[in-house]
Parts: structure tokens; sequence; C-alpha cells
């Protein structure tokens, strides 16, 4: 159910998007406690900021009334990916190439299943990252998550 309704959501809000040239980061429809959450996360070319959120938030608060594919009450909410954004289409990662970042992997490799390093390369394959001075070579499919990670 939370991925046709992430599809659906998607479908709605794209033309709007696209056509002010806005990037869909994620979408999660997650519950926590008793209540269900959409959050549609954004971004732009320089950043997006709180009037962007607030009219992407206008124009798919009235394609979800319109359209209603969601049968449970939800809270929506539109915002950036924030600084630790996730990394998750070909893009995210090149565009992440020689930042600081944070892997976990679905089961150890090189003894580890948690990587925070430098991006150092990525294909569709491999994921690499630099950790110290070692370089750990991620399959790609082995990755459990990833995202932009602030360095201290």
């Amino acid at each position: 159910m939370s991925n046709q309704i992430k599809s659906t959501v998607e479908a709605l809000v794209r033309p709007f998007l696209d056509e002010n040239q806005f990037e869909l980061v994620d979408i999660e429809y997650v519950k926590e406690g008793g209540n269900w959450f959409l959050r549609v996360y954004c971004d732009k070319e320089g950043g997006i900021d709180i009037d962007d959120c607030g009219r992407i938030s206008e124009y798919l608060s009235a394609k979800l009334d319109d359209n209603d594919p969601i049968p449970d009450a939800y809270f929506l909410e539109v915002s950036s990916p924030g600084a630790e954004r996730p990394l998750r289409k070909p893009q995210d990662y090149m565009r992440a190439i020689g930042q600081h970042v944070f892997i976990t992997t679905y089961e150890p490799i090189d003894g580890l299943k948690e990587f925070e390093g430098t991006l150092v390369f990525y294909d569709e394959a491999v994921v690499e990252v630099e950790v110290g001075k070692k370089k750990h070579r991620l399959p790609a499919e082995k990755v459990a998550s990833a995202r932009l990670a602030i360095l201290f």
C-alpha cells in the first residue's frame, strides 16, 4: 500500500515540480506513534526555501483533496532533504562525489557494515568510499542506505 501511495503522490506532484524546476528527492508515507505522515522532500538548484515548500504543499494538498488516494488521516509535510540528504538515485551519488557520506550495508564488507568518509567513486555496480586512508569498494547492491553526512 505504501509504494502505491508514493507512486500516486509522485504522479500528482511531478507536473508542478517539473514546471517549476524542483527536484523530487523522496516521498515517505510512515506511521509514527498513532499518526500517519506523508513527507515529500524536494530541492532545487541553489537550495529550496520555506516559500517554495509552501507553494508545493498548497499545490499537492489541493491535488490530494481532489483525488483522495489515501484512506487514512495523515499529516502532509513538504521540506528540503536537509544537510544529510539521502543518496538514492545515480545522480545523487554523482553529485556527492568528493563529499562526506555515511553508508550502511546489508552485510559486512571488509568487516564493517557502516562507512563514514569521502565518496570517491560511483557507478551502477560500485560505490567507493575512503575512510581515513583506506578505500572500501562496496558492491552497489549491498548498500542498504547512503546519505550525505556532516563532518564535525
